[in-house]
């Protein structure tokens, strides 16, 4: 991975064309590395479902590496690595998208609407007329970070729940909670009706 410019301002004949802070490597920290090579998917697979195009979330995310990297030191001294880091994506996608003044480019509506409550048709067909631009965006928008990224990695990207505790830096049994809670915050605010589980049915005899 390459990140910075030449010491003496000068790029090599076959970089003519382009950018300095493609070429020239830096001096990278092993658990820097190791990082970049365990989170760069899900860190350009979130951004290429908000920007559609593969090219805009390498340029995004390339940006979002520099910038991890040059706090580097802070975010490991903070204790939480993982959730600064996807702070640090999850704002610059949205400051991408606010740039530019569109909505994100995913159609998220049917995966929520299942996650949400399989069982209540009124539900899901209301969550199937909405858009991506509209409220159930901006209530998933809202959540809490956490909440958010378990939310985006299980539901927008269909990681496995075991994929995603990895990548987040929490256990199983956690993602789940998150994104029950998730999932509750998204109902009262959209609206909808509560689950209501089925009684269990007594044996016979009994």
């Amino acid at each position: 991975m390459r990140y910075d410019d030449a010491p003496d301002g000068t790029p090599p004949q076959d970089g003519v064309g382009l950018s300095q802070s493609m070429y020239v490597p830096l001096e990278l920290p092993l658990d820097f590395e190791a990082f970049y090579l365990g989170h760069q998917e899900p860190f350009h697979a979130y951004a290429e479902v908000h920007f559609g195009t593969r090219a805009a979330a390498e340029e995004v995310i390339h940006e979002v590496f520099l910038e991890i990297h040059a706090g580097w030191t802070q975010l490991l001294s903070a204790g939480n690595l993982e959730q600064g880091a996807w702070a640090i994506v999850r704002r610059a996608v949205h400051d991408r998208l606010e740039l530019e003044g569109r909505a994100p480019a995913f159609v998220i509506n049917g995966p929520i609407a299942q996650a949400l409550d399989k069982a209540l048709t009124t539900a899901r067909e209301k969550l199937h007329k909405m858009e991506s631009s509209s409220g159930l965006y901006e209530a998933i928008a809202e959540l809490p970070n956490r909440q958010f990224e378990v939310i985006v990695l299980r539901y927008v990207l269909g990681y496995p729940t075991a994929k995603v505790a990895w990548y987040v830096g929490i256990d199983e049994r956690t993602v789940g909670h998150h994104l029950r809670r998730a999932k509750e915050r998204l109902r009262l605010r959209l609206g909808l009706p509560a689950d209501r589980k089925k009684p269990k049915q007594k044996g016979a005899g009994s």
